[in-house]
């Protein structure tokens, strides 16, 4: 199906929802509800589709008048000028329709969990791991997002061998989603008395946050384990057992919260890591059997992945996916992210583009 079809399409259906709406005493509350958000997700559609026509109109009408030997000379040079600019315009235009068209990630929308794991490299990478952490916190505060920590294992010294958090707002997890992978450094450690240059890594990983209706968990599928929370070293937390680990049975998953006090606060908690582990289990099943048609992606979120590297010596940080080195380490690790993140987001869009051709 060519462009102009798909518009049609875009437009009769618009039309369609337009006379639904109209009628709003004759549809139930939630039919109401679906056909007011689908109609709400063509309007920009429609408005682009017909700037886009628009545009063509008035090339056309510029065309026949710059070609209409009948007509002034200086409206003929005028009306030339003006078709230049639209012919810029209108591949632009086309373009955004195609990005417009383009099938929406369903979890876009999601607030996001996000995971952070000390991998190689001891305290150094769960040194690098809590810089990742506080990384994330500031890039939410930047977009006026909500962090919540929910669970933090530290060192010593100051670093997370894990820690989690549940980030809130709109569009979270559509900016944040090709952050999953292998995140590396390389610096001299504090604790390296002769300054050798040692590379660690981290893994993250981001889960949109699933609800009720988008994983069915069965009780029968689950076995809770309660027993005492404790703190770094073996300190007691509280003398009662109040930590909870869940076991998702079929798939193995375990999740274990012991933060609250309360035992019912950390089932909670554990519930809705598992409710959106097992959300992003399903969706990577699904990713994976399109995965044979992208040849070009953007990463695949596999965890195991090498996605980034800081360098510290050099001021450096380079996302490996889309080439892209940036001379400003230290404002990246303060939260400066978007450089990074709409680059991804760019590649991907060029991607899926290419692929709907």
């Amino acid at each position: 199906m060519n462009l102009e079809d798909k518009l049609d399409r875009v437009t009769g259906r618009f039309r369609e929802l337009s006379g639904q709406m109209a009628q709003v005493d004759a549809l139930p509350p939630a039919e109401f509800a679906r056909v007011s958000k689908e109609y709400s997700d063509l309007q920009p559609v429609v408005d682009a589709i017909g700037q886009l026509r628009k545009a063509q109109i008035e090339s056309a009408e510029l065309e026949e008048l710059a070609d209409d030997s009948a007509t002034d000379i200086e409206m003929r040079e005028m009306a030339r000028e003006e078709l230049v600019e639209l012919k810029r315009q209108i591949p632009e235009l086309q373009q955004q329709l195609q990005l417009l068209l383009l099938p929406k990630d369903a979890a876009d929308q999601k607030n996001a969990i996000l995971e952070i794991r000390a991998g190689t490299g001891g305290e150094e990478a769960a040194l690098f791991g809590a810089d990742l952490f506080r990384m994330y916190q500031r890039y939410a505060e930047v977009k006026g997002w909500r962090f919540e920590a929910m669970s933090v294992s530290e060192t010593g010294l100051g670093g997370y061998k894990e820690a989690t958090a549940t980030i809130s707002g709109s569009g979270v997890f559509a900016r944040l989603k090709f952050e999953s992978g292998v995140h590396r450094v390389q610096r001299v450690p504090t604790t390296e008395a002769s300054g050798r240059i040692h590379t660690s890594a981290a893994t993250v990983a981001v889960l949109p946050e699933a609800e009720d209706v988008d994983v069915q968990i069965d009780d029968k599928d689950l076995r809770i384990d309660v027993f005492r929370s404790s703190g770094p070293g073996g300190q007691s937390v509280n003398t009662t057992d109040s930590a909870v680990r869940i076991t998702h049975l079929p798939t193995g998953i375990v999740v274990s919260q012991q933060d609250e006090k309360s035992q019912h606060k950390n089932r909670a908690k554990a519930m809705k890591i598992l409710r959106a582990r097992l959300y992003d289990l399903e969706r990577t099943r699904v990713a994976a059997e399109r995965a044979a048609e992208r040849k070009n992606q953007v990463g695949s979120g596999d965890r195991s992945e090498r996605i980034r590297t800081y360098n510290f010596p050099q001021g450096r940080v380079t996302d490996h996916r889309v080439n892209l080195t940036l001379h400003k380490l230290e404002r990246v690790i303060d939260g400066e992210l978007d450089e990074i993140i709409d680059a991804l987001i760019a590649d991907d869009q060029a991607n899926r583009l290419a692929e709907a051709e």
